[in-house]
């Protein structure tokens, strides 16, 4: 209830705000240096903890962020992490000071149907329909280690995809979510059904997908594991964790998840010494307290998969050495372990009776849809 009131409270502040301006977050840009040129309270960002310091080093660079303006002064500002949280600075007009808090995104999600057939290429057929190029390179993605689209799709040829699609301030927010879909090659379907494990399978309950990660280091335990929007009810606030602790002893190397190259190695505010590295598809990893980095390691630096980046250290705000590996699509962070395998998954027992049940729904869902285009 509290956080629906401070919300409404937020809307009518931004109703009544003179000016709001939408700004681009700069590249190398922190929160702390964001306070500064703002001529905000510097104390905003050492008054946080531990964790909330952690937090807000997750603000990547390019996220559209929001100023609210009162004749030139600023009132309010609303920074994004990820598709759940934000950060919120506001004026508090009970004593006149500016306060920092970490609230929920507030966006509206529809489950849409596009059904479409094949001119050119499935890439193009579904970026016209649905004018959401993550769509269209979800659609693509998701069938990558099982079709080849040069060679097996034919004109004439039907798509079908069920999925999720947020909107924010009447724009698209975030990565879509492909529930369901169906795509014939040579007139034969090919479905593919998203399981409640976050996993994509095939009708007969075989993993499909093929992701690139491996562990990337050798670990004693994991200390902390992913979280998008965690309420924490001592606390009474939402604190989130974009990424997988590995306690290991300093030292441990570090290898990287899979082949990419490096677009960050450096410092990055409270998560110390810092490696970034782009893969294909849009995929981002990152390493973050390490103690060094391996030498020759840098920005532009093109590795491969299992090659040692650096070496396991406490760098930046850390309780002890371990790694903080963290993975992004399109610069939105999610969850490592539902990424990283070793193996193809083969459904097996209750857990595929469950996946058929869901599956067959969604099945009659798209055959449904083909039928009502006839």
């Amino acid at each position: 209830m509290k956080q629906i009131i401070l919300f409404t409270l937020l809307l009518i502040n931004i109703l009544n705000a003179s000016t709001v301006t939408n700004s681009n977050w700069g590249k190398g840009e922190t929160l702390l240096t964001f306070l500064e040129k703002s001529s905000l309270p510097i104390s905003l960002y050492y008054e946080l903890d531990r964790q909330d310091k952690l937090t807000v080093s997750e603000i990547i660079a390019g996220t559209q962020f929001s100023i609210m303006k009162n004749i030139d002064k600023i009132e309010q500002v609303l920074i994004p992490l990820g598709d759940e949280i934000q950060i919120h600075i506001y004026k508090d007009v009970e004593d006149n000071k500016f306060k920092l808090q970490i609230i929920p995104i507030y966006y509206t999600t529809k489950q849409k149907t596009i059904v479409l057939s094949v001119k050119s290429s499935p890439y193009q057929e579904i970026l016209h329909n649905s004018a959401n190029y993550l769509l269209a390179q979800e659609f693509i993605y998701s069938y990558k280690k099982s079709i080849n689209f040069k060679r097996d799709i034919r004109e004439g040829d039907r798509v079908v995809i069920v999925y999720e699609e947020s909107a924010r301030l009447g724009k698209f927010w975030g990565n879509p979510k492909i529930i369901a879909s169906m795509v014939e090659t040579r007139g034969k379907p090919n479905y593919i059904f998203l399981n409640t494990d976050g996993r994509y399978y095939n009708h007969q309950g075989k993993e499909i997908e093929s992701f690139l990660l491996s562990a990337p280091v050798k670990y004693t335990r994991i200390s902390s594991r992913f979280t998008l929007k965690r309420w924490h009810p001592i606390k009474k606030r939402y604190r989130p964790h974009f990424g997988i602790d590995y306690a290991a002893p300093r030292g441990t190397r570090i290898k990287s998840a899979g082949n990419g190259r490096v677009i960050f190695a450096g410092r990055k505010g409270g998560y110390g010494n810092v490696i970034e590295i782009l893969h294909e598809e849009g995929y981002k990893t990152l390493y973050a307290h390490m103690r060094s980095f391996r030498g020759g390691i840098r920005r532009g630096k093109y590795v491969k998969k299992g090659q040692t980046i650096g070496y396991v250290g406490s760098t930046g705000v850390s309780t002890g050495p371990h790694l903080h590996f963290g993975l992004y699509k399109n610069n939105r962070p999610i969850n490592p372990n539902r990424m990283i395998k070793i193996t193809k998954k083969r459904l097996k027992g209750n857990t595929k009776k469950e996946f058929l049940k869901l599956s067959k729904i969604y099945k009659d869902q798209i055959l449904k849809s083909l039928q009502s285009t006839k």
